[in-house]
C-alpha cells in the first residue's frame, strides 16, 4: 500500500491549531479543497466518537466523511479512521460516488502537533493504505488545498 504525509508550519500556537482540528465550528471554516464549503460538520470529539463532515461546491454532489477517533492525546495527536458516508453519517461505498475503484472504504489518519520555539506549530497529517500512487496523488492534491485553507484560517 501507499501512504501520504504532509507537514505544515503554522504561525499559531498549538492550542489554536488543536481547536481548529477538534471543534465543529472551526472545522467548517477550512475543510474541503478550494471552491468547496463545509455546510455540515458535527463533532463528537472523543475516542470512539466521530465527526461527520460534508463538503459541497457548485456542480458537485454533497460529499461526506466520518472521522472515527481511535486515539486522542490532547494537544499532541489525533488518530482517526476516515470513512465515506451519506449526510446522516451512514457508511457508503466510495466507488458509488464516482471515486477511483481502488480507493479504500476506510483510510487511517494520524495528525501530530509539535510546538515550535517561535510560538508556532508544526502539523503533520498522515494518511495510510492507498492502493496506488494515482490515488495518493489525488488525495495529495486535495489535502494540499485543505491544509492551505487551515493555515489561512489560523494566521
Amino acid at each position: 500500500t501507499h501512504d501520504l504525509t504532509l507537514t505544515r508550519t503554522i504561525k499559531a500556537p498549538r492550542e489554536r491549531v488543536w481547536a481548529a482540528l477538534s471543534d465543529a465550528g472551526l472545522i467548517g471554516q477550512w475543510w474541503g479543497p478550494n471552491g468547496f464549503a463545509a455546510p455540515k460538520v458535527e463533532a463528537d470529539f472523543r475516542v470512539g466518537g466521530a465527526t461527520l463532515v460534508c463538503m459541497s461546491a457548485p456542480g458537485f454532489p454533497l460529499m461526506c466523511n466520518t472521522w472515527t477517533y481511535t486515539e486522542i492525546v490532547p494537544g499532541e495527536r489525533i488518530a482517526f479512521d476516515q470513512g465515506w458516508a451519506d449526510e446522516s453519517g451512514a457508511a457508503i461505498d466510495p466507488r458509488g460516488m464516482g471515486l477511483p475503484a481502488d480507493i479504500p472504504a476506510v483510510v487511517p489518519h494520524v495528525l501530530a502537533l509539535k510546538p515550535l520555539p517561535d510560538g508556532g506549530t508544526e502539523l503533520s497529517w498522515s494518511e495510510f493504505g492507498y492502493a496506488s500512487t494515482e490515488t495518493v496523488a489525488m488525495s495529495r492534491a486535495g489535502l494540499e488545498q485543505v491544509l492551505d485553507k487551515l493555515v489561512a484560517s489560523l494566521e
